[in-house]
């Protein structure tokens, strides 16, 4: 696998910020979770995507996306949902419970508990900081805030739920969940940098372990980092996107025709070369906008466009608003005033 171009894309789509607390259940409990774009406000105000995390650390439960067959887990094991489907986390499969968005995610994000304890049937829930420890099950359960602008090939490439079992997700997964919702609930000076820490290396450390484990057929964007061709045209465009690339240069450098590579890339990754470059030069402008006080005539270069007019064009075609909006709007003024159309 190329890791240079997954580390590459995670530090491009930085994760910025995290929250996570302590669920427990006895008995016959659930608790359902509504799709994360309807909390995220609550939860992680100016976070792009929100992506659920649960690690089980005692215990048993089932989890399952809201109208999809139930999966049971074990103490250790991990669950993501990285496109924010609304689910359910259960004592039993089958149970459901009203999506839990009411009262709480209403609250004042630093009166809201941390701990949260199910018991005494489906559904019902007590709310309480020192809720009692569960006899039955617990977990820690996280929200991590990611950039999904302009492109972030890793998003669309991961399933909507993510099982690491036990086994693979190692016993330091668990403990670092535990460690975060701690840091959450303590809220001590430093704890939302020590947070966005802890979520980096979670997420990254379940990402690889899952690529790890992809069958031989798979398909996406991490598929091709595993490929003998694609993974090195992938780190080729990643390594210099400024780079006046054409398919003849890629397919001799990987040591495939032009268009065996076309073919295989676009098999693969889902689109081909060169508009896969041209959305990823569009992400590195982004963050050479947020990051830099460089000019967008001095971007522009170094993304690979000769000309201010057409890097502007390309940049609103893709992400919507000028490159100077999309700096004034998200990040830092550049050091003079620039084209906005």
């Amino acid at each position: 696998m190329s890791r240079d171009t997954l580390s590459d894309v995670l530090r491009s789509v930085r994760l910025r910020s995290a929250v996570f607390y302590v669920v427990s259940g006895d008995r016959n409990w659930a608790a359902e979770a509504p799709a994360s774009g309807a909390i995220a406000a609550a939860v992680l105000p100016g976070a792009e995507r929100v992506i659920e995390y649960h690690v089980v650390t005692a215990g048993e439960c089932w989890v399952a996306i809201v109208g999809e067959a139930p999966l049971k887990l074990g103490q250790g094991d991990v669950v993501l949902l990285p496109q924010g489907d609304p689910h359910v986390v259960s004592s039993a499969p089958g149970l459901r419970a009203a999506p839990d968005v009411g009262a709480y995610f209403a609250m004042p994000r630093d009166e809201r508990p941390f701990r949260l304890h199910y018991a005494g049937g489906a559904g019902t829930a007590l709310r309480c900081a020192d809720a009692p420890a569960a006899s039955g099950t617990s977990l820690v359960c996280g929200f991590i805030g990611c950039d999904a602008r302009p492109f972030n090939p890793l998003l669309a490439t991961l399933p909507r739920l993510m099982v690491l079992p036990a086994r693979r997700a190692g016993p330091w997964s668990a403990q670092l969940a535990q460690l975060a919702a701690e840091e959450t609930i303590a809220r001590r000076a430093g704890s939302e940098a020590l947070l966005e820490r802890l979520s980096e290396m979670m997420f990254i450390d379940a990402i690889r372990k899952h690529a790890e484990s992809m069958p031989d057929e798979a398909t996406g964007w991490l598929a091709g980092l595993r490929d003998r061709f694609v993974g090195p045209a992938l780190a080729l465009l990643h390594g210099a996107p400024g780079a006046a690339w054409t398919m003849d240069e890629l397919g001799s450098r990987v040591g495939l025709s032009r268009s065996a590579l076309h073919k295989r890339f676009t098999d693969l990754i889902g689109q081909p070369p060169m508009q896969y470059l041209a959305q990823w030069r569009m992400q590195v402008a982004s963050r050479l906008l947020l990051e830099t006080h460089s000019s967008v005539a001095s971007i522009a270069l170094d993304v690979g466009y000769d000309s201010e007019a057409a890097f502007v064009r390309a940049f609103k075609r893709v992400v919507g608003l000028p490159p100077a909006t999309w700096r004034r709007d998200h990040g830092k003024p550049g050091p003079a005033r620039v084209a906005d159309s």
